[in-house]
């Protein structure tokens, strides 16, 4: 018999002749918040608009794909780097909306999903005792990624409007920064970033000849008013850039974990050595199938259809009292609720669920040092019906 308990950062395993101690090497990361809203959801009977997953079906051409190649001979192991077929549909795609030439064999991986992608590229690139450079409010996933790497995680928080403060970014920035996370469009805020942004991004990347590039960029084809400013699309960058790209965000498929990879090939050719050992290759009936709807599929229309979605809620939150903060891309509307209550926004998030109905995400868990702005996300990548639902709860608070 063995029995286990946990202390905060250790943890202790008892069996009947000895205690085995172990020491945690993410002591500080528990249950993300994904998953805590949307138990709380479950638990509550609340509308998740917490978690980012839309819950309308995915396109009928595609479902018709997938049921025809779960008929073809396409159930092996693909090739590590991606199907072939794949990976030259995704080098058309890169060619046609950033005007950008790349050799599918040696600058593209197929990933499983982009966070798989992002834990490969920095498992290749990070060494032991590498300045890793984060803006906070960050995806969660980047922080344990680059520890468990060896790195050292340098956070600088976004301005209160989530734009990014150059001034401070670059004061921590040193030759001993490896590498840069950007996000854009950026998640958990839906802001983007304009020409200043990227002309002060080029400016760092030159001055630190150094420095690679991170740029997380799965939600590039939702974006509205403002368009999206991507690593593709400046020489300099481009050189020194992983770019991270995810068809789950693209195509409505999230539970489909493919993602996908373009960088410089001495820069890949690195990242598929991690690659190979973590998850070989990915599920091959589904790049199949994403290679053919990749032929008939047009990611321009994304854009129009979530900036709708989005003004249908913004118009649902008209007579709330809370704050809708400015939304450039993703599927995510950030909001402050300083008119309605004085809470921690965690604190306000387990009351919204509990008695309100409706889960969302705190902001402050996105930041290292937990600053509350007040702000909380909702994901607007729902059926009209799941959200004219929630803003009745929301607008009845």
């Amino acid at each position: 018999m063995i029995t286990t308990f946990c202390s905060s950062t250790n943890s202790y395993y008892f069996s009947a002749t000895n205690l085995i101690y172990m020491q945690s090497k993410l002591p500080n990361i528990g249950t993300t918040i994904f998953t805590t809203m949307s138990k709380m959801a479950t638990d509550y009977n609340a509308i998740n608009l917490s978690q980012g997953f839309p819950n309308f079906p995915i396109d009928e051409r595609l479902q018709e794909l997938l049921t025809k190649n779960v008929q073809e001979n396409v159930h092996q192991y693909a090739p590590m780097a991606g199907l072939p077929v794949l990976q030259e549909q995704l080098a058309l795609l890169v060619a046609d909306r950033y005007n950008r030439t790349i050799d599918p064999s040696t600058e593209l991986l197929v990933t499983a999903g982009a966070t798989q992608g992002i834990f490969t590229a920095v498992q290749a690139l990070v060494q032991f005792g590498d300045e890793v450079v984060i803006i906070d409010p960050a995806y969660d996933c980047y922080d344990p990624a680059i520890v468990l790497a060896g790195g050292k995680p340098v956070h600088v928080a976004m301005r209160e409007d989530f734009t990014i403060n150059w001034s401070e970014l670059r004061e921590v920035i040193s030759q001993r920064t490896k590498l840069l996370f950007i996000n854009n469009p950026h998640n958990p805020s839906g802001r983007m970033l304009d020409e200043n942004d990227e002309q002060a991004l080029v400016q760092l990347m030159n001055d630190f000849p150094n420095l690679l590039l991170l740029s997380d960029e799965v939600y590039e084809f939702i974006h509205f008013e403002t368009p999206h400013r991507s690593a593709h699309d400046h020489e300099v960058l481009r050189q020194r850039s992983v770019i991270v790209s995810s068809f789950g965000k693209t195509f409505h498929i999230t539970g489909w974990k493919v993602g996908y990879m373009i960088a410089p090939e001495n820069l890949m050719k690195e990242i598929k050595k991690v690659h190979q050992y973590l998850v070989f290759s990915v599920n091959s009936v589904a790049q199949k199938t994403l290679a053919d709807y990749l032929t008939i599929a047009d990611v321009s229309v994304l854009g129009q259809f979530y900036q709708e979605k989005r003004g249908r809620f913004g118009e649902l939150m008209k007579s709330s009292r809370f704050e809708l903060l400015p939304c450039e891309g993703t599927y995510f509307q950030t909001a402050r609720y300083k008119a309605i209550s004085d809470q921690s926004d965690v604190a306000f998030c387990t009351w919204l669920a509990q008695e309100a109905g409706v889960a969302a995400i705190p902001l402050s868990v996105f930041f290292k040092d937990e600053r509350d702005y007040q702000t909380v996300r909702f994901c607007f990548a729902k059926t009209d019906e799941t959200l004219q639902l929630a803003a009745q709860r929301l607008c009845a608070i």
